[in-house]
């Protein structure tokens, strides 16, 4: 009865279309490296709208952008045209730094009033090297109940960016990390296609956290156990405790 009254919910990995959505997508100074067509921030947002424009109707999204810090762009909303509008004005932010574990924090926050099932995808070229640590922001979003999908961005070439080349440093066994402690999936896109696919494949994945509320279980088996009292206690097993 205690358990019924104080609303126990448990989570599990499952299958469902009811799912809200964040997009978090770096936009520190390496995403203008042009090996990918015009760059990496234009190949992530074109590939982003075309993600808001696959999910269900119903599904809700919420965008941000992170360099050093994250800028928060919409919150969740099943507005399509407000979502791409975010998307779009993304704009790469000189701010030191890349700052995965903030943006991961920040988009839990935008999650924390939903009741649907929660996930973040969370594209970046870089790796943290600022702000919370990867193991405080996996912790927060696993007491939250969210999955996060994450997407490495960049070829092994590398780019370049005002004149100068340089190769993406890829902290790809981080990137796993986040994607397998919060049940979510890690991908690699190394052109522009791949990018594009890796978002269908998460628009139509039905992997989720989901949610379910056992109060009315605990409650009917409290039910069940004072019947079954009840009947003992008009017998000869009334002197058990």
């Amino acid at each position: 009865l205690i358990l019924a009254i104080s609303g126990t919910v448990i989570y599990y990995t499952g299958y469902s279309s009811n799912f809200d959505f964040v997009l978090a997508i770096d936009s520190s100074g390496t995403m203008l490296a042009n090996d990918f067509f015009p760059t990496r921030l234009d190949a992530a947002k074109e590939a982003a709208i075309l993600f808001v424009e696959s999910v269900p109707e119903d599904a809700h999204v919420a965008v941000v952008s992170f360099a050093g810090t994250t800028f928060v762009k919409s919150t969740l909303t099943n507005d399509v045209f407000r979502s791409k509008e975010a998307i779009r004005n993304i704009s790469v932010n000189f701010v030191g730094g890349t700052a995965i574990g903030e943006a991961i924090i920040t988009s839990t926050n935008l999650l924390l009033d939903s009741k649907r099932t929660k996930a973040i995808i969370l594209l970046t070229d870089g790796q943290n090297n600022v702000g919370p640590s990867l193991e405080d922001a996996i912790a927060y979003a696993n007491k939250n109940n969210v999955m996060i999908h994450t997407i490495g961005i960049g070829t092994e070439e590398g780019g370049t960016f005002a004149n100068i080349t340089f190769v993406t440093k890829l902290n790809i066994e981080d990137l796993q990390m986040i994607a397998n402690e919060t049940g979510g999936i890690f991908f690699t896109a190394k052109n522009r296609e791949e990018l594009i696919k890796t978002y269908k494949e998460i628009a139509h994945s039905n992997k989720q956290k989901i949610r379910l509320d056992i109060s009315p279980y605990l409650l009917l088996g409290a039910v069940v156990i004072i019947f079954i009292e009840w009947i003992l206690m008009n017998t000869k097993w009334k002197p058990l405790p």
